[in-house]
């Protein structure tokens, strides 16, 4: 990608994008603008209503989280980037009958790349933190429900995903072991041809 700001569908996906913001550097740094309503509406054609900013620091290589997503009413469109470190990032269609419906795809966000990801409603949504101390900040179009807080296993074979660690390197906290595989999920989005 180059230095100007930009957006491209994270493949195999239409509705789940890669951004890069554009980065001016000077002899003290670099400045960025990291969310632009209306360039971000131009460049995706998605009107998110942002409500809340979330955060988290990893505070060892092999932290994973996920695969998360909330449950209508409050299900989540996310813009997720990595403010410190670097982060191997999934995404899953979950909306039953999409013609990407259980497939996945994934991209490395980093401070130096200064990626983010547009992840819709509908997705499954984790990461692993790539090196110590890593920090991941994300904005949300709906506040966080625990009631309608639910998962997908994160190594689910049928997923495919190629996550850069092994199962047994993998730190998780005990709701996200017990998430179940997507074929023993309950279906929570059904997809819509737009």
């Amino acid at each position: 990608m180059t230095n100007s700001a930009s957006a491209t569908p994270l493949a195999p996906f239409n509705d789940a994008y890669v951004l890069k913001p554009q980065r001016f550097h000077d002899d003290r740094g670099w400045f960025e603008e990291t969310w632009s309503e209306a360039r971000f509406a131009a460049q995706t054609g998605v009107e998110a209503g942002f409500v809340q900013d979330n955060a988290s620091r990893s505070l060892m290589r092999g932290v994973v989280r996920g695969l998360h997503y909330q449950r209508p009413p409050f299900a989540q469109g996310k813009l997720v980037r990595c403010s410190s470190g670097a982060l191997f990032d999934a995404i899953v269609d979950i909306r039953k009958g999409s013609p990407t419906y259980g497939r996945s795809a994934s991209v490395t966000l980093s401070m130096e790349n200064g990626l983010q990801l547009w992840v819709p409603r509908g997705f499954a949504h984790g990461f692993c933190a790539l090196e110590a101390g890593t920090q991941i900040a994300y904005k949300v179009d709906a506040p966080y429900s625990p009631e309608c807080d639910a998962g997908i296993l994160w190594n689910d074979p049928a997923l495919g995903i190629d996550w850069p660690i092994r199962a047994d390197e993998a730190l998780l906290a005990p709701k996200d072991i017990a998430h179940p595989a997507l074929a023993d999920a309950p279906v929570d989005f059904e997809w819509t041809a737009p």
